[in-house]
């Protein structure tokens, strides 16, 4: 598929928004390392969600017609995208209610402050599966067409949301180890996953749809004799993006190196001494490549008729 940069900052920053919303509350609640102060929550919170805003802005800008954007929101029976779209307006007014009422230090105000932003955590994780499962729910492209997508966007999502607040919070009485804790966990398992989800990507290549298969001829190889075009059309563009096997590797180890390695090993302390900061920033870059091979490698069955043996 066609990677349009539109989309991966869309799902980069309001991934990363949404895990921030959700980190920033249960840190809040849960008082772990101390928790945050009212102003922080106030500050980090608004950041939350201009992040989520600026992605879903941007998501617009990948339709044909932005000016009817707005009908996304009229198929939340049958479509994710429109789920993901009416969750996500559904999380602003309890997340805004949730940051607004820390201006106030008041005792009465405070469970009322706690249950919004509860509905707010749970509107955050709908939103973001609701985001992986617009992909996952594609059985016309394999590499997309597996759980592990959603919850690949659930990992990563609270994985840079953590540590943009890690980041955030740390100050002049030193980093919050019960966050930086989480931090590591996260990036850990996060890791993994992505390591599983390649692996399922890339092996075994039976499971791919084939010419036979789609056909239904199983006796012998079929062939496609003529593709009906000599030059690439609409479709071969947007759902035939074609990437070398080197530079897919070499895109690979940059994830692992710059979205998980070398954050782990610095916020564990066995390399280097960078700032928190730098280690976001990394991680960022990490996380766009990601998603950049996550577009770049799905294969659409639909390549079959256009002379692609295997998808």
């Amino acid at each position: 598929m066609h990677p349009a940069f539109s989309v991966i900052f869309f799902t980069v920053t309001s991934g990363a928004g949404l895990g921030l919303f959700a980190l920033l509350y249960l840190v809040d609640v849960f008082q772990l390392g101390g928790g945050v102060t009212p102003d922080q929550v106030l500050s980090i919170g608004i950041l939350a969600l201009i992040m989520v805003a600026a992605g879903l802005m941007s998501s617009v800008f990948h339709l044909a017609n932005p000016v009817n954007a707005w009908r996304a929101f009229s198929r939340y029976r049958t479509s994710w995208l429109s789920r993901e779209g009416v969750f996500a307006m559904a999380f602003y007014p309890f997340a805004m209610l949730y940051v607004g009422l820390t201006v106030w230090d008041a005792s009465y105000f405070d469970t009322s402050r706690k249950l919004a932003g509860a509905v707010g955590l749970l509107m955050a994780w709908i939103t973001i599966f609701s985001t992986g499962m617009i992909y996952g729910c594609l059985k016309t492209i394999r590499q997309w067409n597996t759980p592990l997508v959603p919850l690949n966007y659930l990992l990563l999502g609270h994985m840079s949301g953590a540590m943009i607040l890690l980041a955030l919070t740390a100050g002049t009485q030193g980093t919050n180890e019960a966050l930086r804790s989480i931090v590591l966990v996260l990036l850990v398992v996060a890791a993994a996953m992505k390591a599983v989800y390649y692996y399922w990507i890339g092996y075994p290549r039976a499971m791919g749809s084939t010419i036979n298969t789609a056909t239904g001829f199983t006796r012998a190889k079929v062939k496609i004799l003529d593709q009906g075009h000599t030059h690439g059309t609409f479709l071969t563009q947007e759902f035939g993006y074609e990437v070398g096997q080197q530079i897919t590797v070499l895109l690979k180890v940059v994830v692992f190196a710059a979205a998980f390695i070398l954050p782990i090993l610095m916020l564990a302390g066995a390399w280097g001494s960078g700032s928190v900061g730098g280690v976001v920033a990394l991680m960022l870059v990490g996380l766009v490549v990601e998603r950049w091979l996550f577009f770049a490698e799905a294969r659409h069955v639909i390549n079959l008729f256009h002379g692609a043996q295997r998808c």
